[in-house]
């Protein structure tokens, strides 16, 4: 299988690219830098790709599938109006390029696999989030929204790929986090009673892995855990892992100074369920919080 990815060197990205390497698929990676790719990925990964460095010199007649995993990091600055254009473009503008290459084409690929997040519902405070559940009508939810029609553009395919906080020390909220909890300054974020949709990286890659090589799977998919927590339960799960007490307390409303309208991906309740991933057939290997920490444990 030949495989355009982009995002290949973010925190997702970089783990399917090195599983469709070992699966010895080919790729074709986007990068807007290839020194800074080389860099983030190592020497060796990086040699066996072949890089691009804008979209136009695709040979999409050459392409099986398309994993579209680029975009601005949503919680890196404040949500100024200039940030918010940012985040749009950088998902709206790419996707709508990758459709219409691929509507363009003699041949299309197979699958386009368009990334999404758990911001498409907003905060859902009552009840069980499945892929039917209506979007949510605040900035993150319109984004999502408008970055899902646009993959639903392309005449082949589509998987929408709604991630929830993707868990890995090496990487994510987990690697900014741990510090934190290690030095005993973890605690509730608000009431702690939100839910957090979340699933360990190995889990999303063999999601978007499952997704590539079933051919009869198309539509939203929530790329989440099957059990959901609560944020309290999160803290004290990652604070037993740490062996540190988490008390400090962070009120909602200093979230909300501090962080603006980005504390609403903090604060927001989804207790989303994988529920067209599980009817489909997938098998998680870590579906509970606790035996995921259970297995960094053991690794460390």
């Amino acid at each position: 299988m030949h495989i355009f990815l982009t995002g290949a060197s973010g925190f997702v990205g970089k783990a399917l690219l090195s599983a469709c390497l070992q699966r010895r698929y080919s790729v074709t990676a986007l990068t807007r830098n290839k020194h800074t790719a080389r860099q983030q990925l190592g020497s060796v990964l990086f040699s066996q790709v072949n890089w691009l460095e804008n979209i136009d010199d695709l040979a999409i007649n050459d392409i099986d599938a398309v994993v579209n995993l680029a975009g601005e990091p949503i919680f890196a600055r404040r949500w100024t109006a200039a940030q918010k254009a940012n985040l749009w473009q950088s998902r709206i503008a790419l996707t709508s390029a990758l459709v219409q290459k691929i509507n363009q084409s003699r041949t299309p690929p197979n699958v386009f696999i368009s990334a999404s997040a758990m911001g498409f519902y907003g905060d859902v405070p009552l009840g069980e989030i499945r892929e039917n559940t209506p979007a949510g009508d605040d900035f993150a939810a319109r984004l999502c929204q408008a970055w899902e029609q646009t993959a639903l553009q392309a005449n082949t395919r589509v998987c929408l790929a709604r991630f929830g906080l993707v868990l890995d020390p090496k990487g994510g909220i987990l690697q900014k986090i741990l510090p934190l909890y290690r030095w005993g300054l973890g605690g509730n974020v608000g009431s702690g009673r939100q839910y957090w949709a979340w699933i360990a990286l190995q889990d999303a890659v063999n999601a978007l892995l499952f997704l590539l090589e079933n051919p009869s799977l198309s539509g939203a998919f929530n790329v989440v855990a099957p059990q959901a927590v609560t944020n309290a339960a999160f803290n004290r799960a990652l604070a037993a892992f740490c062996q540190r007490p988490a008390y400090c307390f962070q009120p909602a409303l200093l979230l909300k100074i501090l962080l603006g309208e980005r504390s609403q991906l903090l604060l927001a309740s989804q207790k989303a369920q994988p529920y067209a991933l599980l009817q489909a057939g997938f098998h998680f290997q870590y579906p509970i919080l606790h035996s995921y920490f259970d297995h960094l444990s053991k690794e460390s």
